[in-house]
């Protein structure tokens, strides 16, 4: 009877000190951004239509502590098109989460990058229905859009803080 409890001891103990985040530091490929992500990422990829033109979508993303994590990256090939895209991704954004009115937008400074980049805090609805809160980074270097995303349940928001102020160039 012993070696029961010891081993619900045991794995009581192991279960508690399991992190929900393992922070790594990423560098999506082809670019100058580098950022902590709280899991080891999978990557995508997809054309997409942005800023009138068909473009690939390059994405690293990762589930953790019940939140999603991901970057993604598109190049318009032309600077000036840049704004464009941030403008179509964002909506299309809050669209497809069914975002409430009047997300909360505030500019954000990323080291390294001249421009500010803007982060978007809104409510919606997963596709199956579900309550989500998101927050999200949209920036833009050169001619390459970023989007940094986080959408929870229940916004985490120690990891939020941690994943948004990891974002830099170098």
């Amino acid at each position: 009877m012993r070696f029961p409890t010891f081993a619900a001891v045991v794995l009581a103990f192991l279960t508690a000190c399991s992190p929900s985040f393992n922070w790594r530091d990423v560098r999506p490929e082809g670019t100058q951004l580098a950022l902590l992500m709280p899991c080891k990422p999978d990557t995508a990829q997809r054309t997409v239509p942005m800023a009138g033109q068909l473009t690939e979508l390059k994405m690293l993303s990762c589930d953790a502590g019940g939140a999603t994590f991901a970057v993604a990256v598109v190049d318009v090939k032309n600077a000036a098109a840049a704004p464009t895209a941030v403008a179509q991704w964002q909506s299309a954004t809050l669209a497809n989460m069914k975002a409430a009115p009047n997300p909360a937008v505030a500019p954000l400074k990323l080291p390294g990058l001249k421009a500010a980049g803007v982060l978007v805090k809104a409510t919606g609805q997963r596709p199956n229905g579900q309550p989500v809160s998101s927050q999200t980074a949209y920036f833009v270097q050169g001619s390459q859009v970023f989007q940094a995303v986080l959408y929870a349940d229940k916004m985490p928001l120690e990891a939020a803080e941690t994943y948004f102020s990891g974002l830099k160039f170098d």
